[in-house]
């Protein structure tokens, strides 16, 4: 009889636990939550910059380049941002990002370049200064110069400041042209 009580008892619980279980009030779902689109951060981002606020844009870049990985536009506006900036070396690594989506575009290429450049001229001009530009560093610098001359079609790549006119002499007419200029009073000026 124990044992027909227990099962007995073992049932009454296992019903009552269904039972329970049912009776519960539901548990109301939160509204799922919508990620902002790309337009829309771009929006935001450039209304940041409109009030002065670089970092949150950046910030708002950042989270449309993760929001759609494949379009370009984040990373050029933070490629832009920081060449004006000055923060070249930043410039450089998103403008690298805009080439991965798009090798042909102008701006990001031009960004890389100059950057480049501003980025060498200092580090160039820091070595000069501490007298460390020798050796094979100067030789490369040379050859990089060489390039970039060729590259522009220039062959100097800052030209020397204009030299100062040189005063033309004046000639003395001979005697024989101030007697014929009595003439024609034009002849002396000749």
């Amino acid at each position: 009889m124990t044992r027909s009580v227990s099962l007995r008892t073992l049932a009454v619980i296992a019903c009552a636990f269904t039972l329970s279980a049912c009776s519960t009030a539901p548990v109301a779902k939160a509204p799922p939550v919508v990620a902002p689109t790309l337009e829309e951060l771009m929006a935001k981002a450039t209304q940041a910059v409109d009030t002065g606020n670089k970092a949150a844009a950046l910030a708002l870049w950042q989270e449309a380049a993760a929001t759609a990985p494949a379009d370009k536009q984040p990373w050029v506006r933070m490629a832009q941002s920081r060449y004006d900036a000055g923060q070249y070396g930043e410039a450089i690594l998103n403008a690298q990002e805009v080439l991965v989506r798009d090798p042909a575009d102008k701006l990001a290429n031009s960004v890389i370049a100059i950057s480049g450049l501003r980025l060498s001229t200092r580090a160039l001009a820091d070595l000069s200064r501490q007298n460390n530009l020798s050796g094979p560093l100067r030789a490369e610098s040379q050859d990089l110069a060489k390039l970039l001359r060729e590259s522009l079609g220039e062959t100097v790549l800052v030209p020397p400041p204009d030299k100062p006119p040189v005063r033309a002499s004046r000639k003395q007419p001979s005697k024989r042209t101030a007697d014929e200029g009595s003439a024609n009073p034009f002849n002396a000026l000749k």
